[in-house]
């Protein structure tokens, strides 16, 4: 195999950290009346190397480096281009959100661009304390990007709640980390792999497993670990609400793919039912606790919970096409939830004016536009065909039901039924309610760069939804990294040769 110089192997974290550097270094030089939009087209473009670079790692053979830490593959590039392609957009649509509100924006644009760095090396990690190490740089920087609305005392709440209950979190994983050396002497995943269908100490490896899945079943706000989300989805700034509530779900749900489909495979009897029980409950609680929201946010935070429900049905699987779908279906989640949180964000303004159902009343009067938008995500949402989240909805199901999971496929078309209600309640208020005047709340037109974003999520859902095939040839070629001869000519073999 083809020798590769070991740094290329993390060239996108490379690079956004390099951005985030550089813009932190470069503010304190521009005077305090200069506008910051500046540093953010800088991590924009820094945004596009990283992308760039990741696509160009398709064509690296697979590999190791750094001691067998971190691994490029087919499945660790899906993700980072997912990384980098939400990051991207989240750029592009908050890049006037802070303007003339906040001091030190160059801080905001510098805490994204390392909060996709620990989610990149979260995916890519193939030994569990770079996850652990990926996982607290992301856990950081989002922790403080949730209270960034500095005198906002709902913000500042966020921010604690989801520091503390983030802390408890990461402590179950680490934890669970330290029990699964414990059992097997290593802490690589291949190592796990091997020591746990060896091991002679199966209760321990239990324990491991069950801490580790508290822990990431936290950052995808999965049920029984999803409390934090409502508080923290209402509290933080729309924009941020929009990233945290995709990034790390993705990087979560791959760092947990990596777990159970290679770690504990030999498990699978133990960890299928587990995650059969959390898909479950997260989409039952997550649809009944959005129907009795009235806050905007509060809905769309129950919602999240109920999608990580439909994710982990695909995990339920444990076959190649269980893991395509599982990454198919974080992508179209992304481009539909980023999405309605940035309409939310040019709506309701950086103080947050509009975040209860009757404020969007008759709103298509006003803004035809914003609201055609709004309208189709929610459409995307519900999985009405012809968008990202009616195909991936399909494609999930479809895998589970050829695995004999009938009774989680009905439970989740059922939970799919009963979200329609509150996303069409959400689009009524829009469309069908009248508008009233006497609380008429003026905004500024929406710039070049948020129209920019709007109309790449835009025409993400309706690929996704219509022409697929580039996304599913990538997210198939994924799941050949764990099952070698079923991807495509992209695919990698499930264990490369390492490198140092």
């Amino acid at each position: 195999m083809t020798a590769v110089f070991p740094a290329l192997r993390i060239l996108p974290e490379i690079l956004l950290t390099l951005t985030g550097v550089l813009v932190m270094v470069t503010e304190p030089l521009l005077s305090a009346k200069i506008s910051r939009k500046p540093l953010g087209v800088l991590a924009l473009l820094g945004t596009l190397a990283a992308i760039a670079a990741s696509a160009w790692q398709l064509h690296l053979p697979a590999g190791t480096a750094f001691f067998n830490t971190v691994q490029t593959d087919a499945f660790s590039v899906f993700f980072h281009l997912l990384i980098g392609g939400i990051l991207l957009v989240t750029l592009l649509v908050s890049l006037n959100y802070f303007e003339g509100h906040s001091t030190y924006i160059g801080e905001f644009y510098a805490l994204l661009l390392f909060s996709a760095v620990g989610m990149m090396l979260m995916t890519s990690a193939i030994e569990l304390l770079m996850v652990f190490l990926g996982l607290e740089i992301s856990s950081i920087s989002t922790y403080i990007l949730a209270g960034y609305r500095k005198r906002s005392a709902i913000s500042a709440e966020a921010s604690i709640k989801y520091f503390l209950l983030g802390s408890f979190a990461t402590a179950f994983f680490l934890y669970g980390v330290a029990l699964c050396f414990g059992a097997t002497g290593s802490t690589n995943i291949y190592s796990i792999a091997a020591g746990v269908a060896s091991s002679s100490s199966p209760l321990l490896l239990v324990l491991a497993l069950g801490m580790m899945l508290i822990g990431l079943g936290f950052k995808v706000s999965a049920a029984p670990f999803h409390v934090w989300t409502p508080d923290v989805y209402e509290g933080a700034p729309a924009p941020i609400v929009g990233f945290m509530s995709t990034a790390p779900k993705a990087a979560a749900f791959a760092v947990l793919l990596r777990i159970t489909y290679t770690g504990f495979g030999t498990m699978s009897h133990i960890w299928i039912p587990l995650l059969w029980i959390m898909a479950v409950a997260s989409m039952t609680i997550g649809n009944l606790g959005a129907l009795t929201q009235r806050n905007v946010k509060r809905m769309l935070a129950y919602s999240s919970i109920a999608h990580a429900g439909y994710l982990l049905v695909a995990f339920t699987a444990f076959s190649a096409d269980g893991l395509a779908a599982a990454c198919f279906y974080t992508a179209a989640y992304a481009a539909m939830n980023v999405g309605a949180f940035a309409i939310i964000s040019y709506l309701s303004g950086y103080d947050e004016r509009r975040v209860h159902l009757q404020d969007y009343a008759g709103l298509a009067k006003r803004h035809p536009l914003a609201s055609a938008a709004m309208a189709i995500f929610l459409l995307s949402l519900i999985g009405i065909p012809f968008t990202a989240g009616f195909f991936g909805k399909f494609y999930v199901f479809t895998v589970a039901m050829h695995s004999g999971r009938w009774i989680l496929v009905a439970i989740g078309l059922l939970n799919s039924g009963l979200a329609a209600f509150y996303y069409l309640r959400f689009l009524s208020q829009i469309y069908m309610q009248p508008y009233d005047a006497t609380q008429d709340i003026s905004e500024a037109p929406a710039q070049p760069a948020f129209v920019l974003g709007i109309a790449i999520l835009v025409a993400a859902v309706f690929v996704l939804g219509i022409i697929p095939n580039r996304v599913l040839h990538l997210a198939r070629a994924s799941a050949a990294t764990y099952f070698p001869g079923t991807g495509s000519n992209v695919a990698v073999h499930a264990r490369p040769t390492p490198l140092r």
